[in-house]
């Protein structure tokens, strides 16, 4: 087993223990996530493919936040802002702004992307190296920005 899975099933044993059920609650989601996923592709994830699929999660949990907010109902926003910083528990540290750039400008140049419809080229070379430590919709905006410059 990888180590990511391990270090959540730790988690939710310690969380078991120690009576935190939010905590719990979120780590029964991502483990949920994951057995749903290895059941349908009939695999066992190793950590790459986990990250994917906490990326996924955040992914999610960012646009109901957005759409709660919106809303007004920032009682369920501020529910899934507590599971966001959970579900970033288990992922890498998130790149600086500055990596994101130096990342984004080396993809521009090994792709020779020079307009908006090189950005396919440019998000499939980025998307590996920043999955999971960076929000890949913000990186889509920057690359665009760059291109339409």
């Amino acid at each position: 087993m990888d180590a990511l899975k391990e270090r959540i099933k730790e988690e939710m044993k310690a969380a078991m223990k120690g009576g935190d059920k939010a905590r719990l609650g979120v780590i029964r989601l991502i483990m949920a996530a994951i057995k749903q996923v290895e059941v349908d592709e009939r695999v066992e994830l190793g950590d790459d493919r986990v990250l994917i699929v906490l990326d996924k999660m955040l992914k999610q949990r960012r646009e109901s936040i957005r759409q709660f907010r919106d809303a007004g109902r920032t009682d369920l926003a501020e529910i899934e802002e507590a599971e966001v910083l959970v579900i970033q528990d288990f992922l890498p540290q998130p790149l600086s702004d500055d990596e994101i750039d130096k990342l984004v400008a080396g993809a521009i140049a090994e792709t020779g992307a020079a307009t908006i419809k090189d950005m396919g080229a440019v998000m499939n070379v980025l998307k590996p190296k920043m999955q999971g430590r960076a929000d890949m919709a913000q990186v889509s905006a920057r690359i665009k920005a760059r291109l339409t410059a």
